[in-house]
């Protein structure tokens, strides 16, 4: 199997499956406790159906719309994820030239691999910053102004990473960053050498954007877990969000927010966007899915925030039943980081030209020439 074979999720997965070590695959793939939000993340898709409209002359549709004060082409983007280099030795460098060939957002984690300025040296496309509050502000601090002068387009906030959520498979398989060599772990590191060649023969592992402001950017014997609960403020507030806000004084999302009660705090602290969110299933299990949260959120806030659905996408359709429920714009992790893994930047490419084209084609399908066009009109939900 190589990428011309892959033409969805489970395709890019069981790639991925064969290129990576165990415990890396596992950290992708799995989710908090039982996993049963990460399920329910896009079995919340299947509640409803769209309904088409026939004859419309749509011609070519325009996918177009407009987030983080940014037009991009296709109404969905790469999510911020973190260390990359694990699963490709080009990490986040292959994942950003790949949206920029596709109009959309690349979207850089604090905690990635490759610097800000590398990235904004190697691409020109429209580009998201992904914050966390650490304890020490002037790490935060450090991480706004560099984003700003680096020609940074938005900048997310994740608020629902106060603590690691419970991801029991990485318990099991001994998951750790940088990965070590374990009893435990040896014999699914030898199957996949070439995983081992290139990650000790290409750029050492680090958090390179907070390398030099804490000793735990270099020196990292421990898991992500520990790195979290170290590191992050655990008591982050409101006036804290509304700090970084202003500091930033662009586009700005929570990523995160569930709630419609958080919703609308968003806008009173100055947010031009949310990411509904529940950080891919792996932090609070039994939370509700994004999908499940979109309409009655955008019910509430009006046209006042972009609205990002954030997890559980695995088709083109998943998009328009998002957009159609009241979503600006859709972000995917998991599924691009099995893309990356399966043959970075040319798989990240396959991925995104795999959902233009479903987006593309369901789109006519739909009778829809806009975005616009996708409303609550064309989705009925199942009693």
């Amino acid at each position: 199997m190589n990428l011309k074979d892959c033409y969805n999720f489970n395709d890019f997965r069981k790639l991925a499956k064969k290129r990576l070590p165990s415990p890396i695959f596992h950290y992708i793939d799995g989710g908090a406790d039982d996993e049963k939000t990460l399920k329910r993340n896009t079995d919340s898709f299947d509640d409803c159906d769209l309904i088409p409209n026939i004859l419309a002359s749509v011609g070519k549709p325009d996918l177009s719309t407009t987030v983080f004060g940014k037009k991009i082409d296709m109404p969905i983007f790469l999510s911020p994820t973190a260390m990359q280099r694990l699963y490709h030795h080009e990490g986040d460098k292959a994942s950003a030239r790949a949206a920029e060939k596709f109009g959309t957002f690349y979207s850089m984690s604090t905690m990635a691999n490759n610097t800000i300025e590398e990235v904004a040296d190697i691409s020109n496309g429209p580009k998201l910053f992904q914050l966390y509050v650490h304890k020490d502000q002037s790490i935060t601090d450090d991480l706004i102004d560099r984003c700003r002068v680096s020609g940074f387009n938005g900048m997310c906030l994740t608020v629902d990473t106060l603590v690691a959520g419970n991801r029991e498979r990485d318990h099991r398989t001994g998951f750790t960053t940088p990965p070590k060599l374990t009893l435990q772990s040896l014999m699914s590191f030898a199957m996949r050498p070439e995983w081992v060649f290139n990650y000790f023969t290409h750029k050492k592992f680090e958090l390179s954007n907070v390398k030099n402001k804490t000793d735990k950017g270099t020196n990292i014997s421990k898991s992500v877990i520990e790195y979290i609960n170290e590191q992050y403020d655990p008591a982050m507030n409101w006036k804290d969000a509304e700090y970084c806000v202003k500091r930033w004084n662009g586009p700005f999302a929570l990523k995160g927010v569930m709630s419609i009660e958080d919703a609308k705090r968003a806008i009173d602290i100055g947010c031009t966007a949310i990411m509904i969110s529940n950080h891919g299933g792996r932090q609070l299990d039994g939370s509700r899915s994004p999908f499940d949260q979109v309409n009655a959120i955008r019910e509430a806030v009006g046209d006042k925030l972009e609205i990002i659905l954030d997890g559980g996408v695995r088709r083109g359709t998943h998009v328009l039943k998002a957009l159609a429920a009241g979503a600006t714009a859709c972000s995917f992790g998991k599924m691009f980081l099995f893309a990356l893994s399966a043959g970075g930047q040319p798989g990240v490419e396959r991925l995104l030209q795999n959902m233009h084209d479903e987006i593309n084609r369901n789109m006519v399908l739909m009778g829809c020439k806009t975005l616009k066009e996708l409303d609550a009109s064309k989705l009925i939900y199942r009693k």
